[in-house]
């Protein structure tokens, strides 16, 4: 087993909420946080166990991708949230390491689950419970590159009529029908 180097962060301890910061990136990077290494950093006494579970649309909601656990509800029965691919229930158990892949407006992101939580903190905690993919933020950025390039093409407020021309056209067309 690789040594990992790094230097475990206690946010929330009543909430089993940890942040490892590593002192060789490298080695943080490539060890998977679901693997023995990560659970022998943080200590056995800090892993979950099968009583900490905790359901997807709460999950989402903790994470802040949702106003609402009844609209995390709907957006997961809607199909705009898969689970490790799947098209699954709200009830859905969230594991460490899971892939997410959900759909907000225009965007759609595929997450990767880091921590659990049941509880709705601030912006800054709720970031720490997920990691969007590479890919994704890619695709993402792609998308909105794309959408800004089709409004910069369409005809903006710049060409509409003024009042005055308003009254022209419609003399016009008035004079065109008789």
């Amino acid at each position: 087993m690789k040594h990992l180097s790094c230097v475990v962060d206690t946010l929330a301890p009543h909430r089993r909420l940890f942040f490892v910061r590593a002192t060789d990136f490298n080695s943080l990077y490539n060890a998977p946080f679901h693997s023995q290494i990560f659970w022998s950093v943080m200590g056995q006494q800090n892993k979950p166990n099968s009583e900490s579970k905790i359901r997807l649309d709460k999950w989402l909601w903790a994470a802040r991708f949702y106003k609402t656990r009844s609209i995390a509800k709907e957006m997961i029965e809607g199909g705009k949230v898969h689970y490790e691919g799947h098209r699954v229930k709200a009830s859905k158990e969230v594991t460490l390491g899971a892939q997410i892949r959900l759909r907000q407006g225009f965007d759609e992101k595929t997450i990767t689950v880091i921590a659990l939580s049941e509880r709705r903190g601030n912006a800054s905690m709720a970031a720490t419970l997920y990691e969007e993919t590479p890919a994704s933020v890619e695709k993402r950025q792609l998308a909105a590159a794309q959408r800004q390039a089709m409004n910069a093409a369409t005809p903006g407020a710049d060409n509409r009529p003024n009042k005055k021309q308003r009254r022209q056209i419609i003399q016009f067309r008035h004079q065109q029908s008789e």
